[in-house]
């Protein structure tokens, strides 16, 4: 619990004050959020963060959890807490269409294993959210019929950020306090960071991705957004655990939070290497640097590490989860090519030049680096480096038409992000603070694999840096 100056964003714990006090029901709290569900994609320009949703479903759920609080018999902290999931996930009864204007031609029949485990934590699942088309990008920019692009809250003029862009938006509007995305190559963190939320990546294999489209198998994880880093410990305990059905994930250590409240940082080692770390936007690196500070003022030291082999790690992501996406895709690819959006093609086409060679020689690199990380996790709890280098590009007219495709953004916007994916260690971005222009920048902290807990810790410090929290300039207050 923090005390704050001005605004702050409305959270779990909110929610639960509200529905122990008797203030409001689910059910009052469900009917606040399909009248703005309908008001927020009339507004000008529409924020698009939610693509499918349906009244009645929401106020099932709401109606349920309203009997269990009246009953004194609720499920778990996320009963009554809307959430939603990115597209990518199925979820029943809405259609599985993953961004593109082909995919999910009938209703979802069966949930993924997180939407599951969301409703039978109790949570109302108010719908699916908007993304990039088959993941495929880092802006967000969905030109087609169905989607649209959605507006990031603190300037609808900037992308959100991709590809769970929906799931950021929502987030950081109020719709939800909690969303679900996936991340092959930043596409959790990059979001939350352009929308001022935090983004958690789990450990890969940590939460099941089964019934998410299994769009690179090797490379993605799925992880919470959340209005604060408290929110997304909570959500990672209840969905963070083994799934038969998702073999990745079998041989995971418990999931804990141990030491997660610890009054300070004193004995924890920071990984830098300030190279790596100042490869950004000055407006960026200053708040950044002034970050790492604070975190030193709470007794944690700063180590020099080096990340050896950056460029060559790089190369060998891109690689790695450009093949995997043609390899599932082929079939989409040769049957519904003109069906897709045009930056789609060009990455797919792209990918259709990588070799058996070079798929081979990146996953040897892959091996390399994680035998890096391992030698630089015994010296250190942790790396720190700026989320992106840059906050939330402009939306163009021509955008909003025929999609962006701008292969220096994107590979850009991945630059602090690859390491996670690439290797499979968790990533944890926290907003510290806005550009002159208003927009939100972020931290990010790695950790080694499965220890999340550490990185909760140092998020839970990192969020008393930032002196002040901007409203976002679209914001619906659900619970006023």
């Amino acid at each position: 619990d923090s005390a704050s100056n001005g605004f702050s964003f409305k959270g779990i714990k909110d929610y639960l004050d509200c529905y122990q006090s008797g203030k409001l029901t689910p059910s009052q709290v469900a009917q606040n959020i399909i009248a703005v569900l309908e008001d927020c994609d009339k507004s000008t320009p529409p924020l698009r963060a939610i693509v499918q949703w349906d009244q009645e479903q929401i106020m099932l759920m709401a109606e349920a959890s309203t009997a269990r609080y009246r009953n004194k018999c609720t499920l778990s902290y996320l009963d009554g807490i809307p959430v939603c999931l990115k597209e990518e996930f199925k979820v029943v009864p809405y259609h599985h269409r993953v961004g593109t204007v082909y995919l999910g031609t009938e209703p979802e029949t069966e949930d993924a294993t997180v939407a599951k485990k969301l409703r039978e934590a109790g949570a109302i699942i108010i719908g699916v959210s908007n993304m990039h088309e088959l993941g495929t990008g880092t802006t967000g920019c969905n030109p087609n019929r169905y989607h649209k692009i959605p507006r990031n809250p603190y300037k609808p003029n900037h992308f959100t950020g991709g590809s769970s862009s929906g799931s950021a938006a929502a987030v950081a509007a109020g719709l939800c306090p909690v969303a679900i995305g996936t991340d092959g190559g930043g596409s959790v963190r990059i979001p939350a960071s352009f929308c001022g939320v935090v983004g958690l990546k789990g450990t890969f294999g940590r939460i099941s991705s089964h019934g998410s489209l299994p769009l690179s198998y090797s490379t993605v994880s799925v992880g919470p957004i959340c209005t604060s880093v408290a929110d997304a410990a909570i959500v990672y305990s209840i969905l963070a655990e083994p799934d038969p059905l998702y073999p990745y994930g079998l041989k995971q250590p418990k999931a804990t939070l141990s030491d997660m409240c610890a009054p300070d940082l004193k004995g924890l080692k920071l990984g830098v290497d300030w190279t790596f770390f100042k490869a950004c936007d000055a407006e960026v690196l200053s708040i950044c640097e002034k970050a790492v500070e604070h975190l030193q003022s709470l007794g944690a030291s700063v180590v020099e590490v080096s990340l050896p082999e950056m460029e060559e790690l790089r190369v060998a992501h891109v690689i790695c989860i450009l093949s995997e996406m043609r390899d599932f895709l082929q079939p989409d690819f040769n049957k519904h090519f003109q069906e897709m959006n045009l930056d789609t093609r060009a990455n797919l086409a792209l990918a259709s030049q990588f070799t058996a060679l070079d798929y081979i020689t990146a996953n040897r690199q892959r091996t390399r680096s994680m035998r890096f990380l391992r030698e630089i996790f015994t010296t250190v709890n942790c790396i720190l480096t700026p989320a992106v280098p840059s906050t939330a590009p402009r939306i163009y007219e021509s955008d909003l038409l025929s999609g962006s495709s701008d292969s220096s953004f994107t590979v850009q916007s991945m630059r602090f992000m690859q390491l996670g994916n690439f290797t499979g260690i968790p990533g944890l971005v926290v907003p510290i603070g806005y550009s002159t222009a208003g927009l939100p920048i972020s931290l990010q902290v790695m950790a080694k694999w499965w220890d999340e807990a550490v990185l909760l810790r140092i998020g839970l410090k990192l969020e008393q840096f930032r002196y002040q929290t901007k409203k976002p300039s679209i914001y619906y207050d659900i619970l006023a």
